[in-house]
């Protein structure tokens, strides 16, 4: 392995400080990354498209910038994007099949880390508008888990899970609308952080998913995700949803104090039957008893979730029916999304209205249990990864309910729009990556950061890599 490949293997954090102190150049980070992304293109299949030229001439420009003595936060090393979010110049297909125009100009997120130095090698893979926890379609294939292949990285940020489990990347952007960054996160052993709403710009889609969809960073360390985090966090102009700054890189670094963790295995009604995996018990058990081992109170307890999926669903088809509506072909999109699209259509309105105002009901009522504890903890999905494939198919209602089984604990924190923080609770007996959240409330992401790093100090996670991946660098 020669020195720069070691230095590839490095996290956000590392990556940065070598290319500021000249450790190692930008281009040789960038180089690497997209030979990685190359020669795992037909078996991960993480990447949507890659920039390889302009990515190559950025570093370069990035590494005379550093010679020049300029310096900034992430200043010549690789990220990526997922293929939801706007990179001029190239087309937001977000999963879907056909012709689609490029981007005139980079979204805000993609702006601030333009401006905070980085540089997007590509666009990651989604599922079909963002809907489902698994990563694949006929229009780009299978993205599969760098643990085991045969299985999901899951979704809908699977492509930017798959980049960074497998190093390709050191850290990348993803979304989550009802899980879509933890749940990957959980299932490829990362650190994903779904931020307050407002906290990471969405725009130009301005309220995404009706409020539900919000932008955030997977790394493999708790310091790395809080680094681009703090790289992205801001609004456009043009946003409603306005936010005090936080410094999630200096949360990292503190303290958490002893807290009070409440333990919620029951999951919100869904409808269906959901049990939970022995093996994801297990995992959040063992998480559990090191939370209280290093000082902290934990209790089991029951949010008083109510109903808040009537929060969700009108919200959720009518932000799926609002991408599928600027489809150049509709007819090209799968069936399940032009059956979500019409129920969107029917359930748009007064009831869609309905549902945003439930929001502050459900604050009060979820909040209560922030009166007796600081974090809630639960099991981030109620299963391990699926194989790829065992989607294929399903009609809607099917694939619905399948999903609502395997992931039942996530979607709540997206209709309140508050922090979570998924991560790595170890594996199954199988050696499939299962995780657990970190949930607090409106504002908490400081906190969460805090207790997150925590634990990975005492658990060291990013010390285990997929089979076949770079070693984790010393």
């Amino acid at each position: 392995m020669t020195p720069h490949a070691a230095v590839a293997d490095l996290g956000l954090v590392e990556q940065a400080r070598l290319v500021r102190e000249g450790g190692a150049s930008s281009e040789s980070l960038v180089r690497a990354a997209l030979d990685r992304i190359e020669a795992t293109r037909d078996t991960l299949n993480a990447f949507r498209c890659v920039r390889a030229d302009a990515a190559l001439a950025e570093a370069a420009d990035a590494d005379r910038r550093l010679a020049a003595g300029e310096r900034l936060p992430l200043l010549g090393v690789p990220v990526a994007v997922k293929d939801d979010t706007d990179v001029a110049g190239l087309p937001t297909r977000f999963g879907c099949a056909g012709d689609v125009p490029p981007a005139a100009s980079d979204g805000e997120a993609v702006r601030r880390l333009r401006a905070a130095g980085a540089i997007v090698v590509g666009k990651t893979n989604s599922c079909e508008l963002g809907q489902w926890p698994f990563t694949e379609g006929p229009a780009f294939g299978a993205t599969r888990n760098p643990w085991d292949a045969g299985h999901t990285p899951g979704g809908s940020s699977g492509g930017s899970a798959a980049a960074v489990a497998a190093g390709l990347v050191p850290a990348a952007l993803g979304s989550d609308g009802a899980g879509s960054i933890r749940i990957p996160a959980a299932w490829t052993h990362l650190v994903g952080v779904k931020p307050q709403r407002g906290r990471v710009s969405v725009h130009p889609y301005d309220d995404c998913f009706e409020g539900l969809t919000v932008n955030g960073p997977l790394a493999r360390t708790v310091a790395d995700a809080a680094l681009l985090l703090d790289a992205v966090s801001g609004a456009h102009p043009r946003e409603g949803f306005r936010l005090p700054a936080v410094d999630a890189s200096a949360a990292a670094r503190r303290d958490p104090g002893r807290l009070r963790v409440a333990l919620a295995w029951r999951p919100p009604f869904t409808g269906t039957r959901a049990p939970l995996h022995p093996g994801v018990r297990r995992a959040v058990t063992a998480l559990a008893e090191t939370l209280a081992r290093l000082g902290h109170t934990v209790e089991e307890a029951r949010p008083d979730y109510g109903l808040v999926g009537l929060g969700f669903l009108p919200r959720a088809t009518a932000g799926i029916a609002a991408y599928a509506d600027r489809h150049p072909d509709p007819a090209l999109l799968d069936p399940r999304t032009r059956g979500a699209t019409r129920t969107g259509h029917r359930l748009g309105g007064r009831l869609l209205r309905a549902a945003r105002a439930r929001e502050l009901r459900q604050h009060r009522r979820i909040g209560a249990l922030f009166t007796a504890y600081d974090v809630v903890l639960t099991p981030t999905t109620a299963a391990p990864p699926p194989r790829i494939g065992a989607f294929d198919g399903l009609p809607g209602w099917r694939t619905d309910l399948a999903i609502a089984a395997a992931c039942p604990y996530a979607w709540p924190w997206n209709v309140l729009g508050w922090p979570a923080v998924n991560v790595p609770a170890g594996f199954t007996a199988d050696g499939l990556p299962v995780g657990a959240q970190l949930l607090g409330p409106g504002g908490g992401e400081e906190r969460l950061v805090s207790l997150a790093a925590q634990l990975e100090d005492d658990l060291r996670w990013y010390e285990l890599r997929p089979p076949g991946a770079p070693a984790a660098a010393a």
